[in-house]
Parts: C-alpha cells; sequence; structure tokens
C-alpha cells in the first residue's frame, strides 16, 4: 500500500464512481468493466459512498490479482477514493474471462420468493432474510391492516426509481438534497377483478413523477432522470403492457 501522499500524487488512468453499490449489488462486475479502460500496470480510482467497500475492495484485489494500493477521503461526505493497480500479463487475460463469466451469470440470475397464506386477507412474502405481508390485491378502504397488492406494485416501482435514481446522481457526480415520489395508477374495470363485468382488470395507466431538490444544472438532471427510468427493470416491464409516464419536477 501508498501513503496518502504517494496516492494524492497519482494520476489514475482511469476513474468511475460506483455510488452506493456494494459488491452484491454489481460493483465487482463494474469494477471489471471499467478495469478494461486501464492498461496492464496501469491504475483505476474507484469513488464510492458505500462503508463495505473499505472491507471488501482489498481481499477481492489480493483474489483477482491486482494490487489495492490504498484510499483517500473523497470530495463529498462519506464518499472515498480507492486505488487500485492491474494486474499484468495472465490477470488481464483472467480478469477479462471472469468478466465474460460475470456477465452472463448476471443475465441468467433468477429473483425467488415464496408467499403464504397467513389469515384472513393476508398473505406474508418470504425473500431472503427478509418477509412482509400484503392484503387483498386491491382495495378501497381508507385504511387496512396490510397494503394491497396493488399498492406493492406502485411501491415497488417507486423505491426501483427512487433508489435508481439517487444512485445515478451519485454516479454523475449530481448533488441532490431531496427526493421524493409519487406514483398513481388507474386500472381499466376493477370490476372486472371483482367479478362484476367481463372487463379488463389490468392497469390502465401509471403515471410515476419524482420530485427533487438539487442546485444541479437542471438539464443534467433530466438526462440522469430519464436514463434512470430506461435502465429501471419494473418501470421498462410496466411501459411494455400499460400507458407508463414517468415525470419530473426540479425544486
Amino acid at each position: 500500500m501508498l501513503g496518502d501522499a504517494e496516492l494524492a500524487a497519482l494520476v489514475p488512468d482511469h476513474v468511475f464512481d460506483g455510488g452506493d453499490l456494494d459488491c452484491g449489488s454489481g460493483l465487482a462486475l463494474l469494477i471489471r468493466e471499467n478495469m478494461r479502460e486501464v492498461p496492464d500496470g496501469g491504475v483505476l480510482e474507484l469513488r464510492s459512498r458505500e462503508r463495505t467497500v473499505t472491507d471488501d475492495l482489498p481481499p477481492w484485489c489480493r483474489m483477482v490479482g491486482h494490487e489495492y494500493l490504498g484510499r483517500l477521503p473523497g470530495q463529498v461526505a462519506a464518499e472515498q477514493r480507492f486505488f487500485v493497480r492491474k494486474g499484468e500479463g495472465e490477470v488481464a487475460a483472467r480478469e477479462e474471462q471472469a468478466l465474460q463469466a460475470d456477465k452472463e451469470r448476471a443475465r441468467q440470475y433468477e429473483w425467488r420468493l415464496r408467499a403464504r397464506s397467513s389469515g384472513h386477507l393476508r398473505t406474508t412474502v418470504y425473500c431472503r432474510n427478509f418477509q412482509w405481508d400484503l392484503g387483498q390485491p386491491a382495495s378501497f378502504e381508507a385504511k387496512d391492516e396490510h397494503p394491497s397488492a396493488v399498492e406493492a406494485l406502485l411501491g415497488a416501482v417507486a423505491a426501483d426509481l427512487v433508489t435508481g435514481f439517487v444512485t445515478a446522481c451519485g454516479q454523475a457526480q449530481l448533488a441532490v438534497d431531496d427526493v421524493e415520489l409519487t406514483a398513481r395508477g388507474r386500472l381499466h374495470d376493477v370490476l372486472a377483478h371483482l367479478g362484476l363485468a367481463d372487463g379488463d382488470p389490468a392497469f390502465a395507466a401509471i403515471e410515476v413523477k419524482l420530485f427533487a431538490s438539487t442546485f444541479a444544472d437542471p438539464e443534467r438532471v433530466r438526462e440522469v432522470w430519464q436514463e434512470t427510468v430506461r435502465r429501471s427493470p419494473l418501470a421498462a416491464t410496466l411501459a411494455k403492457a400499460t400507458d407508463f409516464v414517468a415525470r419530473i419536477a426540479i425544486v
């Protein structure tokens, strides 16, 4: 490892921002992808706000054959700058093969969960180390013991977009103070779901609107939002099935 003065004097061959991603969220794959921009023996600078990277990156470097050089504080709160020297020769070739294997595993990955009836109008969902309760498919009540499945779907796409947008802003070095999103959904015919009509019970329209408080360039923020929507698994799926509208308001 190098001292702080030596690290500060380094001129990296390539810099990328991992935002708040951890290795289990795809950071290792991104490191391998960005390492392709670095010549053998060159230096990659990774900027990250995820605290687990401090512990996980050094052993990962040793395992794959890169040299971990150390870290420095970043320019924004909680950010760290990590420096890695790329391995040469067989290490570089092996890492290129590992990158392709990682990409293929990522493409084939399958998410799984199970759900079990756990009471009157209640289903418990189990996924990894989590579990949560949902109520009936759709509800008109002002208050319920559990959210409906329709609300869970809207909440899922909302969380997908908010987290994705905040992460993308961090990677783009855009300071965003506060982010909030509203979601609205309307079915073609809820009576069809209730068995009172022969219509279409599917969503007719979903509209989301994100509110972002920032002094950053509005056009750049909008570009990041549009890219976030484009890359969202849930937004992309819903857009194929219904009238999906995604807006942004910068305040």
